[in-house]
């Protein structure tokens, strides 16, 4: 081997180890940088004639793209747990556990214990103040914890707005970042570190939403989401754009109709400019948007609707009049009628009859809104409601009945306000068992046994359908009748004509024993939770809810504790796959410190040898 082949050994040896040094330096000083995938030198052997050397092929960067794929899967599902974890924590401790002091149920538990109390003590003035005292509490606790679900829903609007902000920031820099990966001029030590700012990003997009990237042989990327609509091509990124609905109470509901819809609105637009609704195309799966979503539109709805269906449920145990229709026999038929003139929109009375020996049961709910009409459903337990148009006098509600119940029903209103449901007499094909009207008393004496004590702000609770349901954000305004704040012998002195004794316990015991015994159910299952209805009386749906909730929390935790574990895992592999191991790198740097000595000495001893020769002429 001659001597100049001598030197470009040496020469390329210096070079290698250069660069080597090179890198080692840079894993070593960005060692724990989040992000930064570990770096080495891809060497090459290079023949020329009868000798050969090494060269620096090219620099190559730690990556398995199958762990990035479900990390990214991993990190979306993390960011959907974290925002979960974080707002359902913070209802539960608003709602508290049952038995808790605070807690719903331990109130409601207080409320009945006084009536209890009142009813053998209606004369005394302390007992009775008791009692206002504790529906206040218990008012103010609905209308407290409905007010902070609307809030959690405001914040999680707020949050949304900065989440999509931060998702077009990072897809237009991924996109600028295809860009420059695009460009084959650029060295390696650059095409590494934007490779690193590119991975990055991707966590950042992927905390935020579920997405599908496919990594291109340049290093570009496309990404889309899981559910296939492209957020990356190339240059070209698609923009998320919220628009913000501003304050939010229990009617502002996600409507896929932009005329209905009373949230913000989140939708994607194409670089064709075409925008496509977020929501209502189901686009993300997983990712804090999504969850923020889910909680904003399903699991804080279900929250305060279940704070109205428990409001709803003590109002009108207290306020709702049972009167049993009248038995009544007509040209061979038999049957029952009653007066529905008191009846207010949300009234209903029930109707139990058979048909053939097939037993029936129908409640007619009085609804004047046509928009909501026709309405008639069947319950699972095999209860059938049918809402009619009360308006237009009960001769009409009559006709309409007729229809509804066939030809072995008769159905008349012999005069005024009375509603008359007869069998089919000799036939003998159906029996009408019982007739029960359902009103409200809409004040405090002279209505019967019961009374408005909750009222929706200064007007009385009847559940009506009309416009928005009445029962819709109830709990927001929910208070007591302030004529019983103001005198609490209201509470025993049902009647001014004559007026009741304040020791009679007549009322006290009718509430008490309303309050056991009126059952509710839900008319809506939980939204995106299954098909589970809050069903029973007061103190079985307020306990249910609670359950219920507590089952969703702990749920929540669980699941998040579990894919915590899962991230850290990752995490691990992540690290053993792309980490700096301070040791090793060390250990290389002494290698090539000895090897760069190495090639050193050759050349100093060839320049010695230079040096002779040119002497010797």
């Amino acid at each position: 081997m001659g001597l100049s082949v001598t030197l470009s050994n040496a020469l390329s040896g210096l070079n290698v180890n250069q660069r080597s040094l090179d890198i080692v330096s840079r894993n070593v000083a960005n060692s724990g940088t989040p992000g930064y995938h570990r770096q080495s030198v891809a060497l090459i052997d290079n023949f020329r004639g009868t000798s050969s050397n090494v060269r620096v092929a090219q620099i190559q960067r730690a990556y398995v793209q199958a762990l990035e794929t479900q990390t990214q899967r991993e990190t979306s599902r993390m960011g959907a747990l974290d925002v979960r974890a974080e707002f359902l924590g913070r209802l539960e401790l608003l709602l508290g556990k049952p038995g808790d002091i605070n807690s719903l149920d331990t109130q409601l538990a207080n409320f009945k214990g006084a009536l209890q109390e009142l009813a053998t003590s209606p004369e005394d003035f302390v007992t009775r103040a008791d009692v206002v005292d504790r529906a206040q509490t218990m008012a103010e606790s609905l209308n407290f914890l409905s007010r902070s679900v609307q809030g959690m829903r405001q914040e999680a609007e707020s949050q949304i707005f900065t989440h999509v902000s931060d998702l077009n920031q990072n897809l237009e820099l991924l996109s600028k970042i295809n860009q420059e990966l695009m460009d084959t001029t650029k060295i390696d030590d650059t095409r590494l570190s934007i490779m690193d700012d590119r991975d990055r990003l991707l966590a950042q997009v992927s905390e935020l939403i579920d997405i599908n990237v496919q990594y291109n042989d340049n290093g570009t990327i496309n990404v889309m989401t899981k559910t296939g609509v492209g957020l990356l091509d190339g240059e070209k990124h698609s923009t998320f754009k919220f628009e913000n609905a501003g304050s939010l109470s229990p009617t502002s509901l996600y409507d896929p109709d932009p005329a209905l819809n009373g949230v913000g609105s989140l939708k994607l637009v194409t670089p064709a400019n075409l925008e496509i609704d977020v929501v209502a195309h189901d686009l993300l799966t997983s990712g804090r948007i999504s969850s923020l979503l889910d909680l904003r539109d399903n699991r804080l709805v279900t929250a305060q609707d279940q704070l109205d269906e428990i409001a709803a449920g003590l109002a009108q145990a207290m306020s709702t009049i049972d009167t049993d229709g009248t038995a009544v026999a007509a040209g061979g038929a038999d049957g029952f009628e009653a007066d529905l003139g008191a009846m207010l929109p949300g009234n209903s009375f029930t109707v139990k009859y058979e048909v053939g020996g097939t037993p029936e049961t129908v409640r007619v709910v009085r609804v004047d809104d046509p928009s909501k009409l026709p309405m008639d459903s069947t319950d699972e337990s095999g209860v059938r409601t049918i809402g009619l148009d009360f308006s237009g006098g009960i001769g009409a509600v009559a006709t309409a009945l007729n229809a509804a119940l066939g030809p072995d029903v008769t159905v008349s209103n012999p005069s005024g306000d009375v509603l008359r449901i007869m069998d089919d007499g000799a036939p003998n094909n159906s029996d009408i068992h019982s007739m029960v009207v359902q009103t409200t008393a809409t004040g405090t004496q002279d209505g019967g046994l019961g009374m408005s004590l909750f009222m929706d702000n200064t007007g009385a609770f009847t559940n009506s359908l009309d416009g928005s349901p009445q029962k819709r954000g109830f709990a927001l305004r929910m208070m007591v009748n302030q004529d019983v704040v103001a005198d609490n012998s209201l509470l025993v002195q049902h009647s001014t004509s004559p007026l009741t004794p304040i020791g009679d316990a007549d009322r006290p015991n009718y509430l008490v024993d309303r309050l056991n015994s009126m059952t509710f159910r839900a008319e809506s299952a939980a939204q995106g939770q299954g098909a589970f209805r809050l069903n029973g009386n007061v103190e079985e749906i307020v306990r249910q809810a609670l359950n219920y909730q507590g089952n969703d929390i702990a749920t929540t935790k669980q699941a998040h504790n579990h894919q915590g574990k899962l991230i850290q895992t990752l995490e691990m592999r992540a690290e053993d796959a792309y980490g700096v191991d301070i040791d090793k790198e060390m250990g290389k740097l002494l290698e090539l410190q000895n090897a760069y000595a190495a090639n050193a000495r050759v050349m100093t001893i060839a320049q010695e040898l230079l040096d002779r020769l040119m002497q010797a002429f």
